[in-house]
């Protein structure tokens, strides 16, 4: 692994052939990925646990430093639905200050995720384990919000799962119809909004903008309004909304350090690194996206680094957990951003409306903010994704149950860590399963060896008396090395030659556990009286026996490149 420093950022590489006409079109998408981005920051933050205007300082602290530092030209970064959930458990374990802290160790993992090059590897996690905790995400975003989607009157709403639909059940009967009404009204707004722009009387310069603008802030605006006009002249005061929950500030916060202690750190260490691994997962899944769509590559390990920044400087604004946002960085994309400048233009409007708006943020209702979350749930879902893996192996299908019902019974940091366990042993049982053992008792098939064989006489080429001929097909690590053992005990069982043959030209690697095997054969063979000779042996395979000093024990004779060389030993050993 090269020790180089991988850090480019395309904002400055943007900048050298930057134009005026391009400036122009990163302005738009900046503003409209900001309008974007502003109902999506106040919902995300409450569903979170916290303020409001955390959710928006995280978007614009995030938003500014992902799109100067990082390594795609489009990536728009901030708080996702996909840390709600841990973000709200660390929160009631271990208060605020816990979670600031995992934020920061958070970003220092990320910066090191990054300078250790592991931006690449991390994409190789596996799709079913990625499918599964986002699709228990997004049912556990979901659940949180049946509370406040129908205005249900609870004095606490449980944590786990179970418990909490059965509270829900319970509290049927306190259902208030006029925040339900707001509930399901925002909803059916959002999900119709894309079609109803669609239509020709939207075809008008006058209302063009309107298709720009995205259907969850229409759904605020409207509800909002209909919300003050009930109360105002219908009299109807039961319509929560955030200033009756929370005090609305639109002042900046100075940065704060908080206390740390080695004890809270140990503590923290698990959840950190669940939202490192979390947000590395999703900005780089955002950034290959975004790659697709406008042909460029993006650095995934510039872009690690990039998030760790981002995650290391948002706590002390009092921000929350950020990462590379997939539905705002398609919208940059869809309204024509294709440099960093975008991003930085969106952080921009959002802090301006952080200034100058944000009072107004508290009429907002909160049942319309809940049906915001529960069109996020349902895009997050991914419910095609996940009924596709169902037709796949068994082992996958596996692997997305298991993490998609730890995910949403227990936490996503379980769900992840035993996902990743299953899916290693089970890739590990399949990479077992290619490899096997054959007993080749008379004659080689020439048939059988291709390009092989270019020694010799392939028609002639026939066991001697006193000889075993055992072939090892695949990789000869730690799955299979037990498998060859257990094979090699059974075969010929009671036969004694002279000479044992282990052909390994289809072998493309061996580790301790094979040398193990290997050496354990050896001895048991010298013991009743059998020499093993090595057959098609390839040069990384060679390097890696001789490194173990297991041709000393074999003997350097008896490692050869061919089956025609080994076979002429086994005859001058008989």
């Amino acid at each position: 692994m090269t020790t180089t420093l991988d850090f480019k950022p395309k904002f400055f590489d943007t900048l050298k052939s930057y134009s005026k006409k391009q400036f122009t079109t990163d302005l738009l998408a900046g503003i409209i990925v900001g309008i974007v981005a502003l109902p999506l920051a106040i919902a995300f933050g409450i569903a979170s646990g916290v303020t409001p205007e955390k959710g928006i300082i995280t978007a614009i602290v995030a938003g500014l430093l992902v799109s100067v530092l990082g390594g795609s030209k489009v990536q728009i970064g901030g708080p996702t639905g996909a840390f709600i959930i841990i973000i709200y458990g660390i929160i009631q374990q271990y208060g605020f200050e816990g979670l600031t802290i995992a934020t920061l160790m958070a970003g220092v993992f990320l910066i090191m995720f990054g300078v250790l090059h592991l931006g690449t590897i991390i994409k190789y996690i596996p799709y079913p384990i990625v499918v599964g905790f986002t699709s228990g995400i997004a049912l556990t975003i979901f659940t949180t919000q049946i509370k406040d989607l129908l205005g249900l009157t609870m004095e606490s709403v449980p944590s786990d799962f179970i418990e909490k639909w059965i509270a829900y059940v319970g509290a049927l009967p306190t259902i208030d119809p006029w925040s339900a009404a707001v509930g399901v009204c925002s909803v059916v707004l959002i999900a119709l909004w894309p079609r109803f722009t669609a239509l020709q009387f939207f075809n008008s310069s006058v209302l063009q903008f309107l298709r720009k603008l995205p259907g969850s802030l229409i759904a605020i605006i409207v509800m909002t309004v209909a919300a003050l006009l009930l109360k105002q002249y219908a009299g109807i005061a039961t319509i929560e909304t955030i200033g009756d929950r929370f005090a609305i500030s639109n002042t900046l916060p100075e940065a704060q350090v908080p206390e740390l202690s080695w004890e809270v750190i140990k503590g923290l260490v698990s959840p950190a690194i669940t939202i490192a691994i979390l947000g590395a997962i999703e900005s780089l899944l955002s950034a290959t996206v975004a790659d697709g769509v406008i042909g460029d590559r993006h650095n995934s390990n510039t872009e690690l680094i990039a998030q760790g920044v981002a995650n290391l400087a948002t706590p002390l604004f009092g921000g929350i957990p950020a990462t590379g946002a997939i539905a705002r960085t398609m919208t940059n994309i869809n309204n024509g951003g294709r440099t960093p400048v975008a991003g930085i233009v969106h952080a921009a409007v959002l802090l301006l409306i952080f200034l100058f708006l944000m009072p107004l943020a508290q009429y907002i209702p909160m049942a319309c903010l809940a049906g915001v979350l529960v069109i996020v749930a349902y895009g997050m879902s991914g419910w095609r994704s996940f009924t596709s893996i169902m037709k796949n192996p068994k082992s996958d299908v596996i692997v997305l149950w298991v993490t998609f019902i730890l995910t949403v019974i227990f936490d996503l940091t379980i769900a992840i860590e035993v996902g990743l366990i299953c899916a290693c042993l089970l890739f590990m049982r399949r990479m077992a399963e290619t490899t096997d053992v054959k007993v080749i008792s008379d004659e080689i098939n020439p048939a059988e060896e291709e390009s092989d064989f270019q020694l010799g006489n392939l028609e002639h080429l026939t066991i001697p008396e006193g000889v075993e001929v055992y072939e090892i097909n695949g990789p000869y690590f730690f799955g299979a090395g037990n498998k060859f053992e257990e094979i090699m005990a059974t075969l010929h069982r009671g036969r004694r030659p002279r000479v044992r043959i282990i052909r390994m030209r289809k072998v493309p690697f061996v580790d301790s556990t094979g040398i193990h095997n290997l050496t354990n054969l050896c001895l048991m063979s010298q013991k009743e009286g059998i020499q093993v000779v090595l057959s098609g042996v390839n040069p990384q395979v060679q390097a890696v026996l001789h490194r173990a000093k297991f041709d000393n024990l074999v003997g350097s004779d008896n490692i050869c490149s061919h089956i025609n060389i080994a076979l002429d030993r086994a005859r001058q050993l008989l």
